[in-house]
């Protein structure tokens, strides 16, 4: 990873972080996320997980439309940062930790990999 690449996925980092953490505090059963990114091919590349500790939980963010608040505000932190994304419903995804337990047994990485685009 070159300077270049290396400073950009910092500033990603620390975008998702505050981001994050602003979730937590806000979202119901929003426990963590994560990123992926190919960075020659970025911010095109660019996916965002947001994980909730059960489908219920998740199902209900949805229904309050707290998953379009999810995005805004995960958008908005990278856009701080400087990174522009003209459709946040193709780069933010959710997921729970109850069916990567049922089906990947647990395995999160396994489970991510269709999110490496």
């Amino acid at each position: 990873m070159n300077k270049t690449v290396k400073k950009l996925d910092n500033n990603v980092i620390k975008a998702l972080t505050v981001a994050c953490e602003t979730l937590k505090s806000q979202v119901a059963g929003f426990e963590w996320l994560t990123h992926y990114a190919h960075y020659d091919r970025f911010p095109g590349s660019l996916a965002v997980i947001c994980v909730f500790d059960r489908p219920e939980s998740l199902a209900e963010a949805c229904r309050q439309q707290l998953d379009v608040y999810m995005r805004k505000l995960i958008q908005s932190h990278l856009l701080k940062a400087g990174i522009v994304l003209k459709d946040a419903r193709k780069h933010v995804f959710f997921d729970n930790e109850v069916d990567c337990q049922q089906e990947h047994g647990g395995d999160w990485p396994r489970r991510l990999k269709p999110y490496h685009f």
